[in-house]
């Protein structure tokens, strides 16, 4: 069986194509998502999922979170002492997924298909597929974030024929889609987006927000204090999304500190963030030669949506309200799901058929003769495959040397929308031998192939000759060779992600060291109290004490956790 995956920022979740249609998978601790975080306990030992969320405010050393953002750079991640790659890690969550799909299947799973926003570039996409390999998987399709929420939204009407308008903000990312369905079939008419923009932003806002308040800097704040006041601002962010104010509690030192924001005072912190989430629907609809008056859904995806700041912006932009009618946290993985019964030619999928595009321009680097025989300009930006093309997509351009007698030539590929190289996205560069002839110039033949997954192959063919090859990109940030997969694959093999039976008593010890961590007086008493019965209640391994001590302890946090509101 295939599986499908939403690898997302804060939370990921997996879905499969059932008898009734797509069926998400509960992980360990019985709830679809599962934080998109990884902690440490020792060297051979990780945590995944909602343990290492919280572990994210009393150990923040030894935990890592947000990573998505850095999949197909070089950056580096320290944690525990290590020094890891954003795909490592996101393949410790991969294969935590894989397990909960395992023991809830009763089956081996050894396939996926796996979401990525639909602005993400070659690099971050190659990035997923090395992510999935070293957790086991392999990579049927990739699927944009917005087609997949598209698609689990038009399985209910595959018979009518609409125009959607799907707006997916998750925890980083923000991509619009426009699609058509008619006649069983899906077609992606345009793509955009921003691959640094989400929920993740706000809370950004919220956390300065918040210091300010307590006349402090980031900079003043210990990695725990300031990891405490990232958990609290997300909590308040969460409750606007119910409430016209937040208020939450920040132990500061000796005392304990009420930190109060509004829906109003949110809007007003974010309005730089709004305003860059208009331009990528502007582009969209242009795109797609509409009007916003001929789209017939608007579809919001992603947690982020749920903020009424979002809402609004939408309401306010098209004069009408979206729609939401599917879990916003869950849409992409069911989408995700309709894939994997697609590409696995489940029967109840026959009459549906979904083509996508190619978001972004795809080209390379020329010159461009001025006045002059021998006066060129530099660093021109030539597209080959325009953004909104319908994939898979193949083209080719003619090139040749600037001076006859050269025995090889460089191309550089860039992606972007700047007629300048320097404004674009660089994702690779390689150089072609060719003949030496003095006589003529000699000519490449330079292809571009994006396939479905949104993965792009060059290859290169010397006309005199016919020589042709694929070319490799070498130096790309963040894109694994064969052999770094395998090494990375057999490292993580090493790993032990906590057996079932424990991750949910592990999550709970760490929901209550993380509610100890943020309070004072009784309160941290009490939570004390209820950490040593629980700790008891593990001595005795008896299931039924166990359980009956998890239902007790979770009642009275409820009330000790909950926060102050207006």
């Amino acid at each position: 069986m295939i599986i499908g995956i939403d690898l997302g920022t804060t939370n990921s979740l997996a879905a499969y194509f059932g008898n009734d249609g797509p069926e998400l998978i509960p992980n360990a601790v019985g709830d679809f998502l599962t934080p998109s975080a990884v902690f440490f306990e020792s060297k051979n030992q990780a945590v995944v999922g909602i343990s290492a969320k919280d572990h994210l405010v009393t150990d923040p050393d030894k935990s890592a979170s947000k990573f998505k953002r850095l999949m197909g750079t070089n950056q580096p991640i320290k944690v525990a002492g290590k020094t890891l790659g954003a795909e490592y890690l996101s393949a410790l969550v991969l294969k935590s997924l894989k397990a909960d799909a395992e023991n809830h299947l009763g089956q081996t799973i050894t396939e996926a298909v796996i979401s990525v926003p639909a602005y993400f570039n070659d690099f971050q996409r190659k990035a997923t597929v090395a992510a999935a390999e070293i957790a086991g998987l392999k990579v049927r399709r990739l699927i944009n974030e917005p087609t997949a929420a598209a698609l689990a939204y038009g399985l209910q009407d595959k018979d009518g024929e609409n125009s959607f308008l799907v707006v997916d903000l998750g925890g980083g990312t923000f991509d619009v889609s426009i699609l058509e369905m008619f006649s069983g079939i899906m077609e992606v008419r345009a793509s955009a987006g921003d691959a640094f923009l989400g929920g993740e932003d706000f809370t950004d806002r919220v956390v300065d927000h918040f210091a300010a308040s307590l006349k402090l800097k980031r900079s003043d704040l210990a990695p725990t204090d300031l990891a405490r006041l990232y958990s609290l601002a997300d909590k308040a962010k969460h409750m606007l999304a119910d409430n016209e104010v937040a208020q939450v509690s920040y132990r500061h030192k000796d005392s304990e500190v009420s930190l109060p924001i509004s829906r109003s005072q949110l809007e007003e912190i974010s309005k730089d963030i709004i305003s860059r989430m208009k331009h990528p629907i502007q582009r969209a609809i242009s795109d797609a030669n509409l009007k916003a008056n001929e789209i017939d859904r608007i579809i919001l995806v992603g947690g982020a949506t749920r903020m009424g700041l979002v809402r609004s912006l939408i309401t306010r932009l098209f004069k009408r309200f979206p729609e939401h009618d599917l879990d916003p946290d869950t849409v992409v993985a069911l989408g995700a799901a309709v894939q994997a019964g697609l590409v696995e030619r489940n029967q109840a999928l026959e009459d549906v058929v979904m083509t996508d595009v190619c978001p972004f321009t795809l080209g390379y680097e020329t010159s461009r003769q001025l006045d002059g025989a021998n006066n060129f300009e530099t660093g021109v930006f030539n597209p080959l495959i325009d953004r909104n093309t319908t994939v898979p997509v193949s083209r080719s351009h003619t090139v040749q040397p600037l001076e006859k007698g050269q025995r090889q030539l460089e191309i550089n590929v860039y992606q972007g929308e700047s007629p300048y190289v320097r404004d674009n996205i660089k994702i690779g560069s390689y150089i072609t031998k060719i003949p030496y002839n003095k006589k003529e110039f000699e000519e490449v033949d330079i292809r571009f192939t994006y396939d479905n997954s949104g993965v792009l192959e060059v290859i290169a063919k010397v006309v005199s000759s016919g020589i042709e090859s694929t070319v490799i990109i070498e130096n790309n940030p963040g894109v694994l060779t064969r052999k770094e997969i395998e090494k990375r694959f057999k490292e993580l093999e090493k790993i032990k992600i906590h057996p079932r039976e424990e991750a949910e008593n592990e999550a709970l010890i760490a929901k209550l060291s993380a509610a100890y961590e943020n309070a004072l007086g009784d309160r941290r008493d009490q939570i004390s109290q209820l950490l040593g019965h629980f700790e008891s209640a593990l001595t005795t391994y008896d299931k039924r004490i166990i359980a009956n001590a998890k239902t007790e302890i979770l009642e009275s946090l409820k009330y000790l956790e909950a926060p102050d509101v207006f």
